[in-house]
């Protein structure tokens, strides 16, 4: 990839702007908490031993997660003529064991080993599909096998193609066991050059579809070609279901779809290759994410591993994620089909995870236009992510982001910011492809009114993060109008080219933090009030190690102690008021 791509992000726009103004993927030990007491006639999807107790150390008042239960009646889809030879396809006989479980009262669907091929399964209240080690359902190819039907994708109400595996308006639903689910996503994904090598994409030339009029980027056929031509970006601004059905190859399903659900659990299973997102539960609550391995190819578009939106009340824990974009995705609808349902997704613990490839490691937005609040995130792992923490909106999201608290977090090899907050997002990947500007996320200056179109992320608590190796240590960006607010970083170790950059922000703390910066200072603020900063370290040898710029800067507080000479180590932009920098 090319290394002048490695700005992906505007943020790294504002250190330039500054400068002019001068582990292992093994599995944890599978645990679940506390569930109902089951009778002689029902029981928990699985029974694991309690190894750490899920609700510790939450800095918020966290019910307790409801898990299903399940009447003690099982079928195998073999019952029902199933074949598991890779080609037969199973349709009719998951829809038949799904049903025949159901009129029971629920129970067990099992998939023993084999390869099962099938079109859309629409799972039911009280159902357990497990699918047992060596099993692997593979989804249709054939896209006529996914009409269009009316839900909600990137936080918009539209029509995409019917998901692999979907379920609306239950309770008590699992997917469960060692097995594989895959979603045959290739053959529906746009592939863009850039994200492949040339031996990949030649390759991929050669196997059939069609390329754009600037042969940047390859589609599955003529039907996904004119979707992504008619000037929309993932979400076509279409208002009748027949405009949706001339590009039907473009509306990529997400791979598996709960909406108002209550009582949810997957736990075990391997998704991979999804069509688009990968696991996306919405407007759902008492939902446990638990020992999955979601797997989405690198060059994937919109391959997200996880999108929690508008949900209440949910675990996600001892996960391993290596996805095309987001991993593990915290969300709330988009613009204002999210403020009209106005749904936030709150009380979420996330715990014990393992992130490889993503966009970002644990990502609030851009979608949160329902708002977040109560989360919880700790002790996990994100190695060559391409940002760790991630939170990002822009203008017109409305919404609030708030009452986030993450804690032991570990970092390696982040090509671009380990941590990153974003009020300017445009839709950019973190690292820039052939086809994407830093223009469309340049820092816009401009103080507009603030509406209900306005994002605020504010009340963000961050400590015990470890950062060896990254692009940037941390980037604070809020908008003019509405600064990011009361962020506090501390007992942090961030080794990185750059330091930390602060704009637009109000309320920021950082204790006892060690900035290993290559170049530049360890941390630059400009255009933000209310800093304060306690402990800082660094390279003795760094100058300047603070700078601070803006006109509109103002109450920031470094301490005496952390400098040996501070007016060598403390940079004052020509245009700071006398005022506006104290040392105590």
């Amino acid at each position: 990839m090319n290394t002048k791509k490695i700005f992906a992000n505007r943020f790294l726009l504002l250190v330039g702007l500054a400068g002019a103004l001068q582990v292992s993927c093994q599995r944890q030990p599978t645990t679940q908490p506390e569930a109902a007491t089951a009778s002689n006639t029902t029981s928990t999807a699985t029974a694991p031993a309690q190894a750490f107790d899920i609700y510790e150390g939450i800095e918020f008042d966290m019910p307790k997660v409801l898990e299903p239960t399940f009447a003690n009646n099982s079928v195998r889809i073999t019952d029902f003529g199933a074949v598991g030879d890779g080609m037969t396809k199973n349709t009719q006989a998951f829809e038949r064991a799904i049903a025949a479980v159901a009129a029971k009262g629920g129970g067990k669907v099992v998939i023993p080993r084999g390869m099962w091929v099938t079109g859309p399964i629409v799972m039911k209240s009280n159902i357990n599909l497990h699918a047992e080690n060596g099993a692997m359902v593979i989804f249709s190819k054939d896209f006529d096998d996914y009409p269009l039907i009316k839900t909600s994708f990137e936080g918009l109400d539209t029509y995409r193609c019917q998901s692999p595996i979907s379920g609306r308006d239950l309770v008590n639903v699992a997917i469960t066991g060692p097995g594989t689910f895959d979603g045959s996503g290739d053959a529906w994904r746009p592939v863009k050059k850039g994200k492949m090598t040339e031996g990949q994409w030649k390759t991929l030339v050669k196997s059939g579809g069609l390329l754009s009029d600037d042969g940047k980027v390859w589609y599955p056929s003529e039907s996904s070609k004119r979707g992504d031509t008619a000037g929309n970006f993932n979400v076509p601004d279409y208002d009748r279901k027949e405009q949706f059905e001339s590009v039907k190859d473009f509306m990529r399903p997400v791979m598996v779809s709960l909406i108002n659900c209550n009582k949810v659990l997957l736990d075990g299973p391997t998704f991979q290759n999804s069509p688009a997102w990968n696991l996306h539960p919405l407007m759902s609550q008492n939902v446990i994410l638990r020992n999955l391995n979601v797997r989405n190819p690198w060059y994937s578009q919109n391959g997200d591993g996880l999108d929690l939106e508008s949900c209440k009340n949910a675990l996600v824990y001892n996960n391993t994620f290596d996805v095309g974009d987001d991993a593990i995705c915290i969300k709330s609808g988009k613009d204002e089909d999210g403020r009209r349902r106005g749904i936030p997704t709150e009380n979420v613990i996330v715990k014990n995870n393992t992130v490889y490839h993503g966009h970002g490691g644990f990502v609030v937005g851009s979608e949160m236009s329902g708002g977040v609040k109560n989360v919880h995130v700790s002790n996990c792992t994100f190695m060559g992510t391409d940002i760790g923490l991630r939170f990002k909106s822009t203008r017109g999201r409305g919404g609030v982001v708030e009452n986030i608290y993450i804690s032991n977090i570990d970092m390696i090899d982040i090509p671009t910011q380990a941590i990153s907050f974003n009020l300017f997002y445009g839709g950019n990947s973190p690292v820039l492809d052939d086809t994407q500007s830093s223009e469309t996320e340049k820092r816009d200056a401009r103080l507009l009114p603030v509406t209900e179109e306005t994002p605020s992320f504010k009340d963000i608590y961050m400590k015990n993060i470890r950062v060896a190796g990254a692009e940037q240590a941390l980037v604070l960006q809020g908008l003019p109008e509405m600064n990011l607010k009361n962020v506090v970083l501390e007992n942090a170790t961030l080794k990185a080219k750059q330091g930390i950059t602060a704009v637009d922000a109000d309320g920021i703390k950082l204790i006892n933090v060690k900035v290993i910066a290559e170049k530049g200072p360890a941390l630059t603020i400009y255009n933000s009030k209310n800093i304060d900063v306690n402990g800082l370290t660094y390279k003795e040898t760094q100058e300047p190690v603070v700078r601070v710029l803006g006109p509109l800067t103002q109450n920031v507080k470094l301490e005496s102690k952390d400098f040996k000479d501070s007016s060598k180590q403390v940079s004052k932009g020509k245009d700071l008021s006398n005022t506006a920098l104290t040392m105590e």
